[in-house]
């Protein structure tokens, strides 16, 4: 086994051997108390978690005053074991911040990699959900059930998005091993219909296959930064934007592990820590606070467009060393306009776009310092291992060719005109938009690389900047390290680092082996050789295999960014064009060797059925809508009548079977009500809000149905009158053109069995309501569905007694 000294104490690497450690009785301020001793500690074997019970150490006799008393020890790590901070930020190109070349001042990431090691060769899955599985647990995505977003989960077993019991997270490991461990942010890693308050919560960030003591953040793709309908404290929603105007989960999560980290250095000072600390920022919608987009803009970075904004990312990136003097820049492709094409709108709408997404970077990296400043502050920075991770994939291309002023619209196969996006000009960032940049920006942040988030062939989707720090270990400040590494590779860094093995029991369920390899090699020896030799990657069918400098790439057919209800191609195996390239002398992947190389190409193709056997990568499938909305595991399969008896709040993900869908499909929804004698207004049901969704409401007395299609128009059903004090039924029914996706209907409302209102709609939405909103009855937690009309929570003050939803079959 190899070694390592740090501050006279020997650091025995873990890897690939397993360590025994002795159980010690070390005690907290360098004391030392004897065994069984009140606040004795010990160091246990950590192969086997939770650790056998010890024996009883003293001795019992028939009286007290005759025995001795032995206590447990207090399970504490090795000794010298480092405090963690592991950060990922979200959709962030490789060339995106100023630490690998791009323009947007990104000084905390520079601090780590000044302080540290700046990597230059880490990759990620090239999608989140499966990126962030592998991060946790050191292993390959589909190892672990997560080959694609836990929205598109399907019942195979490198695609059933439920973490296996025999790959448990970093964090149960650590926890079980005296760690306190906290995550903050995103968690896109619960199955969907385990998502909703009701749980159970065996895999949500508080449960045993991830392990975390305490969780703050969103459930699920992302969420709005001023009004997240979908934060949780624990497993507890929580709404800490009502009544706080200007308030950001962005600042709210800094906040959040300042005060956790603040605690324990006063209750626990001596008890390290992990934090995995992962912001929304940046996946859309882009939503900085003023402040940072007028201190951005004032910098007019992104006035030259996205071809000039590549030359310049590419000659700063040489001049940093993060790509080599030799690294070729690869060419635009010809699905993307040039900058000097388009229109003097275009470009105004556009370089808006760029400058809120850079605002939002460069926001999210500061309130990252703001977290990275709490450690030195309580004197813990030395001793803390941060691993800072720029992006879990590559730039986003779901903004689509235009950009989006709501994400929601190309979720449901809407892509906006410039003069939609410009009606939102003004308020682009704000809690009136929900945004995201058009895709030359992503490519532009891919630079010097092809392709962007989604594909998984290049590495303009699975390459992304990460910094090391740990001062009391890593020497070589400022260091490059070009070995190949993958996220899975974190993991046994983290044990390494700590002095802990590798687990081969937790809880009861043996565990397989660790795929990734530990990367503390590389933090005395720039040139040590790779210890990641090979490496598959593969999503939506786009795929790769790395081996030895060499990759084998399979490109979708159609760019991500194109939207289409049609299904894809069948033949998933045999539709996709090979590449070849050898990274040892092109660095970049600019020079397809395929057609020179062809026995070459045929040994690598062969190379990655072999890992994708290995890894449960097949089927390979390269429908994306077909796996959103297909059928998914439910505690009320088929349930076809939902009942609610007064208020409901918050419940997630209404398309995952936790609470009534309506889209594709005819349903009735009936309130049975009692109106007090001064009248009564307010939320009787409600599922989405600003960006997209329903609301079924009293305003001012009178019934109220609203359809909110994506924020660009909104269709409505309205009462007469106001409701008489007594009692009364509510109904809206709607009868769906189908069979199809987004098809329209027609909308009738009644009163006591008399029609009040009653129109068809010509369109409805086919795929989604705003996923980061909830489904309440009775009171609206989120945005409302129409900001003319409420604002929310709009609780009911009349008496619900009870509102029944009664779906149809869906016609999808």
């Amino acid at each position: 086994m190899s070694g390592f000294a740090w501050k006279g104490l020997a650091i025995v690497s873990t890897f690939p051997a397993v360590l025994t450690i002795a159980v010690c009785g070390a005690m907290a301020q360098g004391t030392s108390l004897p065994s069984g001793a009140p606040g004795a500690t010990m160091t246990i074997d950590g192969r086997y978690l939770p650790n056998p019970p010890p024996s009883f150490g003293g001795d019992i006799q028939t009286n007290a005053d005759r025995s001795k008393p032995s206590w447990p020890g207090l399970v504490v790590p090795p000794k010298g074991a480092p405090n963690v901070l592991l950060i990922m930020t979200d959709d962030v190109g490789f060339s995106a911040p100023s630490t690998f070349g791009g323009v947007i001042p990104t000084p905390t990431l520079d601090r780590i990699a000044s302080e540290g090691l700046r990597y230059t060769r880490m990759h990620t899955t090239a999608l989140c959900s499966p990126t962030r599985a592998a991060l946790l647990t050191g292993h390959n995505h589909h190892s672990v059930a997560t080959g694609v977003v836990v929205d598109q989960a399907t019942g195979y077993p490198g695609y059933n998005s439920i973490i296996p019991r025999d790959a448990v997270a970093i964090g149960e490991i650590l926890r079980q091993n005296g760690y306190d461990t906290s995550w903050y942010g995103k968690d896109h890693n619960t199955p969907q219909w385990a998502a909703s308050q009701a749980g159970p919560f065996t895999d949500w960030p508080t449960g045993p296959v991830k392990g975390f003591d305490y969780y703050y953040g969103f459930i699920g793709d992302d969420a709005s930064q001023w009004q997240p309908n979908n934060l949780f404290r624990n497993t507890t929603p929580i709404q800490p934007y009502l009544d706080h105007p200007g308030w950001n989960l962005t600042t709210a999560m800094a906040d959040e592990a300042i005060a956790r980290i603040n605690m324990l250095n006063d209750v626990q000072p001596d008890r390290p820590f992990m934090i995995y600390y992962a912001p929304g920022g940046t996946h859309a919608p882009h939503h900085p606070t003023p402040e940072w987009v007028d201190k951005i803009s004032a910098m007019h970075l992104f006035d030259d467009g996205w071809n000039k904004l590549r030359e310049t990312i590419f000659a700063n990136q040489k001049k940093l060393g993060v790509i080599p003097e030799n690294a070729e820049l690869t060419v635009w492709p010809d699905t993307l306009p040039q900058w000097d094409t388009l229109s003097a709108e275009e470009k105004k709408l556009f370089i808006r776009q760029a400058d809120v997404y850079a605002a939002y970077l460069a926001y999210t990296d500061y309130e990252i310092g703001r977290v990275v400043q709490a450690v030195e502050d309580v004197g813990k920075l030395d001793n803390t291992l941060i691993i800072y991770i720029s992006g879990d994939n590559g730039a986003s291309p779901e903004g689509t060719l235009n950009g989006l002023f709501n994400e929601y619209a190309a979720a449901n196969a809407v892509s906006p005109t410039i003069d939609q996006n410009m009606q939102f000009y003004d308020v682009w960032g704000t809690d009136q938009s929900y945004p995201h940049f058009a895709v030359g920006w992503a490519w532009a942040w891919a630079t010097p690389y092809q392709w962007t988030k989604e594909v998984a062939s290049h590495f303009g989707g699975t390459r992304n900047g990460m910094a090391i720090s740990w001062p009391a270990r890593i020497k070589d400040e400022g260091g490059i390290r070009n070995q190949f590494h993958h996220v899975i590779d974190v993991v046994p860094t983290i044990l390494e680092a700590a002095g802990l093995p590798q687990p081969v029991s937790v809880n009861g369920v043996a565990q397989r082996p660790i795929e990734g390899v530990s990367m503390a090699y590389t933090f005395d020896d720039a040139n040590a050789p790779d210890r990641r030799t090979t490496q598959y990657f593969e999503m939506f069918g786009s795929r790769a295999i790395y081996h030895d400098g060499w990759v084998a790439a399979a490109p979708p057919p159609d760019a991500p960014w194109i939207l289409s209800l049609a299904p894809p191609p069948k033949d998933v195996m045999n539709g996709f064009k090979w590449e070849l390239y050898d990274t040892n002398k092109d660095w970049t992947e600019a020079h397809d060797l395929a057609d020179a190389e062809p026995d070459k190409l045929r040994d690598m193709q062969q190379l990655f059925t072999m890992e994708a056997t290995k890894y449960r990568v097949f089927p390979l499938d390269d429908s994306r809508l077909g796996r959103f909305i297909s059928d998914k595991p439910s505690y009320a399969p088929g349930r076809t009548e939902f009942v609610y008896d007064g208020t409901i709040m918050n419940v997630l993900l209404s398309g995952a079977g936790n609470a009534p869908s309506l889209l594709n499909r005819s349903y009735t929804i009936t309130a049975d009500v009692e109106i007090p004698s001064g009248g009564a207004e307010g939320v009787l049901m409600t599922d989405g809000g600003r960006f997209a969704g329903y609301g079924f409401y009293l305003l001012k007395g009178v019934p109220v149905f609203t359809w909110d299609l994506v924020d660009l128009e909104r269709a409505k059903w309205r009462g007469k009158e106001a409701l008489a004090p007594g009692k009364h039924t509510i109904e809206f029914d709607w009868k769906y053109d189908g069979p199809g996706l987004g098809k329209g209907g027609t909308g009738t409302l009644k009163v006591d069995g008399t029609v009040v209102d009653s129109h068809p709609m010509p369109k409805s939405l086919p795929i989604t309501l705003a996923w980061d909103e909830t489904f309440n009855v009775g009171i609206d937690t989120g945005t409302s569905v129409d900001d003319a009309d409420y604002a929310v929570p709009f609780p009911f003050t009349g008496t619900i007694d009870k509102v029944t939803v009664k779906l149809g079959p869906s016609e999808e």
